[in-house]
């Protein structure tokens, strides 16, 4: 998931009120501030992120997230993988109904992966392995895949595991009117789109410990500070906020709750040296890591709100090192020895893309690159440009924040031959030996992908800067646990406050 955070915080001045909530008698009510709209409640629309709530609400999905990120059963009950990790049998609940009060079956699990698969919507890389699927017996199903995935079943508990009525299934009306077997239902009269979106408990809910308040309100507000005011004034429980808003939350007696999400710095993706020379060596990439005083770029632009680092897999990730998250320390002495031992003594120019919000850190990076010779040159390009030409190879070097996902999901966004952040295919027999490792490993996949992990971070594939604090707040009304590798928690994970 690429996040533009950065580019959707554009602030605007207006004063606070003085909410906060109560802890009187317990919330049977819940409203949250979303940074994103919704493009339709069609499964296939779906978008792993900051949209996910809006789905969580009214779809279940076949396997569930739990905070710590353990797969845990939802729909699906129990599943089980054949010994060459390729046919993933699932078995499945009998007493979930959709809205319209059609009962979920096999039949209706296979319907929704078809669809999923068929509708080719913005996260239908997560069935990319899916070969094909077969009822087996009224609540059984088996997914066979085409290879070994280790993120299947991990995407299952996202976009691709939402569960639909068949009969909805493609039609204009579930975009609007959403038929699903989740724990609440759009409330159409009260919902306004674009603005806020109110969903009511189901009667007839299999799982009552997953409906924690009655109503669910969530209100669009892409506004920074607007989201702050809105806290602070009690208009929203619970938001995510920025280092800066964040100060006024946090005065106002809000309680924050903080994960790490992102990693933010340089992809060096020009690795073969097509469109830059200089970066096609090692040596190169390397000067560009040691070039850039991250303890001094994260004080600067996030307030210290962050932990500096050389690697792009997250703590959590099981692909971590805690050693490669020093491999290049500040030494702009040592970049402009390697740029040398590499034939660039004098330097060379390198073209970075810059969208709105990226300012200030390009600034920075402009300036501490300029310091060992290599001269940046900044294009500003719309905003609905910026994936597309990085993607597309347009540029052999761009700044941008990516989540530390699961390692299998992390090497398919920017390191496989088939990553979109991979624009230039980079592979070499050795990765290309390693990355066979992971996707094959079963339960082991996590540790073989540590070995990815050092091969990049030694390469310089990547120059990171640091992993961004995501600051999320909460009033007195409600308790909240931040979700593992989410910027936003799931709306499992909030309950009133006792």
């Amino acid at each position: 998931m690429a996040v533009l955070t950065a580019a959707a915080l554009a602030l605007t001045a207006c004063g606070g009120g003085g909410g906060g909530g109560n802890a009187g008698a317990p919330a049977t009510t819940l409203t949250i501030g979303q940074l994103q709209d919704l493009v339709s409640f069609e499964p296939t629309d779906a978008h792993i992120g900051h949209t996910m709530p809006y789905y969580q609400a009214v779809y279940d999905t076949l396997i569930r997230r739990a905070p710590d990120g353990k797969l845990e059963p939802m729909v699906a009950e129990s599943w089980k993988y054949n010994a060459e990790n390729t046919v993933l049998t699932l078995k499945l609940r009998t007493d979930v109904t959709f809205t319209d009060g059609t009962k979920l079956d096999a039949e209706g699990v296979k319907a929704n992966l078809d669809h999923f698969k068929k509708a080719q919507g913005r996260d239908a890389y997560q069935v990319a392995s899916m070969g094909s699927v077969a009822v087996v017996d009224p609540s059984t199903v088996a997914i066979t895949l085409t290879a070994p995935d280790p993120a299947f079943t991990y995407y299952l508990s996202l976009a691709a595991g939402l569960v639909a009525s068949p009969k909805a299934l493609g039609t204009e009306a579930i975009k609007t009117t959403p038929d699903g077997s989740g724990p609440y239902q759009l409330d159409t009269k009260n919902t306004v789109k674009g603005s806020q979106y109110v969903f009511t408990k189901r009667a007839d809910y299999w799982n009552k410990d997953l409906q924690k308040f009655d109503k669910i309100t969530m209100k669009f507000l892409a506004d920074a500070t607007a989201r702050t005011n809105a806290i602070v004034s009690g208009q929203v429980d619970a938001t995510l906020l920025d280092p800066k808003t964040g100060k006024q939350a946090e005065a106002a007696g809000m309680t924050l709750t903080s994960s790490q999400v992102d990693w933010a710095g340089l992809l060096l993706v020009d690795r073969e040296g097509k469109i830059n020379p200089e970066l096609g060596n090692v040596k190169v990439r390397q000067a560009i890591n040691y070039a850039f005083d991250r303890k001094t770029i994260l004080s600067q632009q996030l307030l210290g709100e962050g932990t500096p680092t050389n690697q792009v897999f997250g703590p959590e990730s099981g692909a971590y090192l805690p050693d490669l998250d020093n491999s290049y320390p500040y030494d702009p002495a040592k970049a402009k020895a390697l740029l040398a031992e590499a034939g660039f003594a004098k330097g060379f120019t390198l073209k970075l893309p810059s969208i709105v919000g990226f300012e200030a850190i390009l600034a920075v990076i402009q300036q501490q690159l300029g310091d060992i010779g290599i001269k940046v040159q900044i294009e500003t390009i719309p905003l609905a440009n910026f994936v597309p030409d990085v993607a597309g190879g347009k540029y052999s070097a761009f700044y941008f924040q990516l989540y530390q996902a699961e390692p299998w999901v992390a090497i398919n966004q920017m390191i496989s031959t088939s990553a979109l952040y991979n624009p230039f295919k980079s592979t070499t027999p050795e990765l290309a030996t390693m990355l066979d490792a992971v996707q094959n490993g079963g339960d082991k996949s996590a540790e073989e992908a540590k070995a990815v992990n050092k091969y990049v971070t030694e390469n310089a594939w990547f120059a990171p800067l640091y992993r961004i604090n995501q600051m999320y707040f909460t009033n007195k009304k409600i308790t909240v646990e931040p979700q593992l590798q989410q910027a936003i928690p799931s709306i499992y994970n909030y309950a009133p406050a006792k």
